[in-house]
């Protein structure tokens, strides 16, 4: 390795030799790089400020060359600093191009290695479980339907039979969006509280037969707590033909709980009320858990409370006054709807006790089900 000697001779004549020395070793140097590494290690013995080669001439040949010399000096030692920048630099390029053609003739020629594959996620919970209902539906004919989110009063209460005074028309029951007072009641905007909306678009621009099915997010005015959310999801059912009874229904959804739990399930019909819907029906099932029988071993069964039921969705035959929004002849037609919450059906399938987990993107809890 190169040591900078000392100078007793500062003539011109005298100053070519250990500047052609220098030159050499320089040379010798850089060709003898080839790594990362080796560059650094070169780089700082030419150039490092305290004891660099550049430092040690500055110091041995230029501050002790006497006065008249001094100059000529100078001279030598600037070409020489140029000339080691630039060998530094241009051996730093030839270690780099020389890495990377290694690295692409290693990548051209070894066609065995497998390729590089980003990660993929899983279906969420709540998406996997709608898309199964939406799925049970499909092959019994449905076609799926969408709408907006941001519903107007009319689609979202008026449409489907709700009166001016009905509770859900209140603030704290639905969410309104701001700056809505100046318009007429029924062109309010808000976050939908149902898909049954879609119902009515499908209506007003399809003529029956209609079978649609309907996923979807909405909103209510709910505190978040382990069975409350203000946003979850729904798939709703319509179906509108000639000659649709009531028995249509009841063999519809118990073929679909049958597909969704187990041809075992059996399903119960039991009378209730929904403004849009007359009559009405809830629907249970028979508690998977406990099998119906209540009781798992000698426990209660906590999922139905031993009644050997689970009450999973609302039901009924579509109300006559919704016809006359969408003009439809109530004397030719009738149909029926039903509409269940995706949420609690997936938590009731995956054994969640708190719907909050389902949305607080806690990947360790969303790694159980991919």
């Amino acid at each position: 390795m190169y040591t900078v000697p000392r100078l007793d001779d500062y003539s011109p004549d005298a100053l070519d030799k250990p500047v052609a020395d220098l030159t050499s070793a320089l040379e010798q140097e850089s060709s003898a790089v080839t790594d990362e590494p080796s560059w650094k290690e070169f780089r700082d013995h030419w150039m490092a400020r305290k004891n660099g080669i550049l430092t040690q001439i500055n110091d041995l040949w230029l501050k002790a060359a006497p006065s008249p010399r001094k100059r000529e000096v100078g001279r030598r030692v600037n070409e020489l600093k140029a000339k080691v920048e630039a060998a530094v630099e241009e051996t730093r390029e030839r270690i780099s191009g020389a890495a990377s053609q290694a690295k692409f003739k290693s990548d051209a020629l070894d066609v065995t290695l497998p390729g590089i594959r980003r990660p993929l996620g899983a279906e969420h919970p709540i998406v996997r479980t709608m898309n199964d209902i939406v799925g049970v539906f499909k092959a019994m004919g449905y076609s799926v339907a969408e709408g907006p989110e941001i519903e107007t009063d009319y689609y979202n209460f008026e449409s489907l039979n709700f009166p001016p005074d009905h509770p859900a028309r209140d603030m704290q029951d639905t969410i309104f969006l701001a700056g809505q007072a100046h318009k007429p009641a029924r062109d309010r905007l808000l976050l939908r509280t149902h898909t049954s909306p879609v119902q009515i678009r499908t209506m007003e621009k399809q003529k029956p037969p209609v079978r649609v099915v309907i996923p979807g997010r909405v909103y209510r005015n709910d505190a978040p707590d382990a069975t409350h959310s203000p946003m979850f999801h729904q798939v709703e059912g319509l179906a509108v033909d000639t000659n649709i009874t009531f028995c249509d229904l009841k063999g519809s959804l118990d073929h679909a709980m049958k597909s969704l739990f187990g041809s075992s399930v059996k399903t119960r019909f039991r009378p209730s009320f929904f403004p849009f819907t007359e009559p009405s029906a809830e629907v249970l099932i028979s508690c998977i858990f406990c099998g119906g029988g209540g009781y798992q071993g000698a426990a209660r069964c906590p999922n139905c409370k031993a009644s050997g039921w689970i009450e999973l969705l609302g039901s009924g035959m579509v109300d006559p006054a919704l016809y006359g929004f969408v003009g439809y002849d109530p004397e030719k037609y009738s149909g029926f709807a039903f509409g269940m919450g995706v949420d609690r059906i997936a938590a009731m399938l995956y054994g969640v006790t708190d719907l909050q987990l389902f949305f607080n993107g806690d990947v360790r809890f969303l790694e159980q089900f991919s």
